[in-house]
């Protein structure tokens, strides 16, 4: 790891770098851009946000040469030490100003665009283009960037396509001395050894995203939506497995009791009528899109009251009939593993609206949430879900009396894998990156909590041992920052690959030091 030097100013070198406006040593931009999700890094010296990729190697190249560690940042929604300092005096890199999408190319079936564009304002470029990424963003996309996506990897709309990562054909990545790589052709990938998917999913190891080029594919011409009621986990998960294996859903999610509850606490009808228009919008016709919405608001946020476990499923196709075709087959699946039919209005709402607000980051009352999570073959899933309630029960007493509530989530990924996410509430005060993203208004209604460290040590305690039941199921994870332990899990050949790599790129360890376990 490099060691900061003491210099007269290095401040002054960042901004003669990058600028004044694109220095921040304010105390209220450090706290904030000091922690993510979950946690806090080590005090940072700086904040810079460069406003192009010319003045990004700037500022790295002059961060260097004042001997600082550097921190690349995407959109802030980490929960898994991703962009938090190992140690103090670090520069932290906010690629937010790097929001220029630089090319659509219609004719090639490629968007470029500036690693701090978001995944919503991508989708607005696109949408009346009728083009997107294959996989084409975060649930949080509203402040998720592409370039944080490529870092991280991750994974929702477009599942079925697989994750982020398999959506980048190139990308310009500024190395820990300030100069440009670009790691593969525009046109297709791989061409030989896979340079881009090298520097995919380093959690900012090996250097900070700049500029990506996406594939694209048509927008889907039709939707249909499904949803279920599960009596168990069983049933929903073999479910999900066979309509993953199937291919008939570009996406799938399924929630356990208690983290359906936490949902239709969490938001009220008012907002789901704020999504109603868009998806009217969606549904082909005013009538079609009136009856539709008119659904959702009949069935309120009661249709789940008497569900024990959920699943939601999107389907869609070239045209209405093709869509209406999978979504027969997914109906016939979720029947035969138990599963009944209740009304659709989550996919319904979630599509209509892709990228709505961050409010689920706290609890219906403002309690703190975190998750978990691994993805695991189809044959593990059960298992690992199975050792996860077993952890519950054997610290059932002290959730109890600490009023830590824990669920699950369920998606597929691709046709051959099974997201489980375990996610924890626990009564604690909100953060600045809670009053930096929760709309207001919203954050404003919450009671709030006081300071409770013995949950959050218990909270802190069940990552930990639901981490290694994913380890001893073949789990492997997105995001994984400095929580998953990523490169203890290398063979020692891949290991030297690794290390070698880093050698190469940051002969220092000055960029990002201590992610991906490095």
């Amino acid at each position: 790891m490099a060691t900061v030097l003491r210099v007269a100013d290095p401040v002054a070198a960042l901004v003669d770098a990058v600028g004044a406006d694109a220095v921040r040593t304010d105390a209220a931009t450090l706290e904030l851009y000091g922690q993510d999700v979950f946690g806090r890094g080590a005090p940072l010296l700086a904040v810079i946000r460069p406003a192009s990729v010319d003045a990004l190697c700037a500022g790295v190249a002059a961060a260097r040469a004042q001997g600082l560690a550097l921190v690349p940042r995407g959109g802030g929604m980490s929960y898994t030490g991703g962009y938090l300092a190992a140690d103090a005096g670090a520069v932290l890199v906010d690629t937010g100003a790097l929001n220029r999408i630089i090319e659509v190319n219609e004719t090639d079936m490629t968007v470029t665009v500036e690693a701090g564009v978001t995944w919503a304002a991508l989708h607005e470029r696109l949408a009346p283009l009728r083009l997107r990424p294959p996989v084409w963003g975060t649930l949080s996309g509203r402040f998720a960037t592409v370039g944080g996506g490529a870092s991280q990897n991750g994974m929702f709309w477009g599942a079925r396509n697989g994750t982020i990562a398999d959506s980048v054909l190139s990308m310009d990545v500024v190395l820990a001395d300030g100069s440009l790589l670009t790691t593969g052709a525009r046109a297709f990938r791989p061409y030989g050894p896979d340079l881009t998917g090298l520097f995919a999913a380093d959690a900012g190891a090996f250097g900070v995203k700049a500029r990506l080029t996406l594939k694209l594919v048509r927008e889907a011409a039709a939707h249909a939506y499904g949803s279920y009621s599960f009596p168990d986990a069983d049933g929903l998960l073999a479910a999900l497995s066979e309509i993953a294996r199937e291919g008939l859903a570009s996406e799938t999610c399924g929630f356990d009791p208690f983290l359906q509850a936490q949902r239709m606490q969490r938001e009220s009808l008012a907002s789901d009528a704020k999504a109603l228009l868009g998806m009217m919008k969606k549904q082909g016709s005013f009538w079609k899109g009136l009856k539709e919405g008119a659904k959702v608001v009949a069935a309120g946020r009661s249709f789940l009251d008497e569900v024990p476990f959920s699943a939601h499923v999107w389907c869609e196709g070239r045209s209405q009939a093709a869509a209406d075709a999978d979504l027969a087959a997914v109906n016939a699946i979720a029947a035969r593993f138990g599963g009944t039919v209740v009304e659709n209005t989550i996919p319904k709402i979630l599509r209509a609206n892709p990228f709505g607000n961050v409010n689920s980051m706290l609890g219906p009352k403002g309690e703190r949430w975190v998750p978990v999570h691994g993805i695991l073959p189809h044959s593990r899933g059960k298992a690992a879900i199975d050792a996860v309630i077993a952890l519950y029960e054997s610290h059932a007493d002290a959730m109890e009396r600490l009023e830590v509530g824990a669920g699950y989530m369920f998606a597929t990924v691709g046709s051959n894998a099974l997201l489980i996410e375990p996610v924890f509430f626990w009564p604690q005060p909100v953060d600045a990156i809670h009053r930096a993203y929760v709309e207001p208004a919203h954050l404003a209604k919450l009671p709030g909590f006081p300071e409770t460290p013995e949950a959050r040590a218990l909270v802190e305690t069940l990552r930990r041992e639901v981490i290694g039941i994913m380890a001893a199921h073949e789990a492997i994870h997105f995001q994984i920052g400095r929580t998953y332990p990523w490169a203890d899990s290398l063979a020692p050949a891949g290991r030297r690959i690794i290390d070698a790599m880093k050698a190469a790129v940051d002969p220092e360890g000055a960029m990002n030091p201590g992610s991906l376990g490095l």
